[in-house]
């Protein structure tokens, strides 16, 4: 039996009376690709905010390789697992060379700067980009050249688990199909667990072993990838299909 290295069981949030998050259960297997795919405002979001501890949810539990991270209200401190981060935009910082931006992490662990630069060199080599791009800035870089940069961070301090955040929003097809095989590629080479969140469904057939479905704050569906377009759940079918017709409105 694998490690379960996400374990979500009833979590709930609500800002001002709203239901976001209505008792979500969830389970990730180690080393295992996961995408939440769902729609603008199914709390997609919320819940992954949720995990990584920048919201607090109102009830429930988060456990990550079988120790507790969430329970009875409180966040738990836990260094024994590393967490990499690749946010919708890039999230680079613009004052900061590119080199500076891949090997943040250990510039602010107090790490020299030759091994700071050299370290970033090495990540950005993963993803596809030279050395001649370290000296430069983000602004300096078309929108998949970013996104490659964003990825060389997450995975420069070798996580433990990566989460995605919609990867490949703003990208033309091409370069999201780019960014889509690196981060299979990549993610796999490290042996990190991943979730993505995602509407994109290319991208959620290229990267996932397994696909959940969130809608109003609940997981609907969840299954191989392979199954989805044989379920006959109405909601997955609208969704994956783009009908303007069904049950979401």
């Amino acid at each position: 039996m694998l490690l379960k290295m996400i374990k979500i069981e009833n979590l709930h949030k609500e800002f001002d009376g709203k239901k976001v998050l209505n008792g979500v259960n969830l389970y990730i297997e180690r080393g295992t690709s996961s995408v939440i795919i769902g729609g603008s405002g199914t709390g997609k979001s919320v819940l992954i905010k949720c995990i990584l501890g920048l919201l607090t949810p109102d009830k429930g539990t988060i456990s990550m390789k079988n120790e507790f991270i969430f329970e009875k209200g409180k966040f738990k401190k836990n260094d024994k697992i590393k967490v990499g981060m690749l946010f919708q935009g890039g999230a680079l910082f613009d004052s900061l060379k590119i080199w500076q931006n891949v090997s943040f992490y250990n510039i602010q662990k107090g790490k020299n700067k030759k091994f700071c630069y050299n370290d970033s060199v090495l990540n950005l080599e993963k993803v596809g980009l030279d050395e001649d791009v370290a000296n430069l800035y983000p602004s300096e870089l078309s929108g998949g050249m970013q996104k490659r940069v964003a990825l060389a961070r997450a995975i420069s301090i070798k996580p433990d688990i990566i989460f995605f955040d919609e990867p490949t929003t703003g990208l033309d097809p091409i370069s999201a199909d780019v960014i889509n095989k690196l981060i299979l590629e990549k993610v796999r080479d490290i042996g990190a667990t991943s979730l993505t969140i995602t509407h994109d469904m290319s991208s959620a057939r290229t990267i996932s072993d397994k696909i959940h479905m969130l809608h109003k704050g609940e997981i609907i569906w969840e299954g191989n990838k392979n199954t989805i377009e044989q379920t006959d759940n109405p909601y997955v079918v609208q969704f994956i299909n783009g009908f303007s017709e069904g049950p979401i409105n």
